[in-house]
């Protein structure tokens, strides 16, 4: 069975997709890496239901954080020089 050979355009439309799902999947470990800290940090019972006010604030401060030092990091990439 052959290779299938796509034009130029087609390639690089193949490429941009790839880029944004390994994007999407760096995301979403992201994602599963913060909510397992957050929740390893926090939770310290078995929840039935409902959190204490106490996990409450805990996993609340623990989102903002995260947030914040994305949207810093982000920034500072932003901000760098072109290579």
């Amino acid at each position: 069975m052959s290779t299938p050979r796509f034009d130029e355009a087609t390639q690089k439309e193949l490429q941009q997709f790839l880029d944004r799902e390994q994007a999407n999947m760096r995301m979403q470990s992201t994602i599963h890496t913060f909510t397992e800290m957050c929740w390893d940090k926090c939770i310290t019972g078995s929840s039935f239901g409902r959190f204490s006010s106490k996990e409450e604030q805990c996993l609340s401060s623990c989102v903002e954080r995260f947030l914040d030092t994305s949207l810093f990091i982000v920034k500072r990439i932003r901000n760098l020089p072109r290579e």
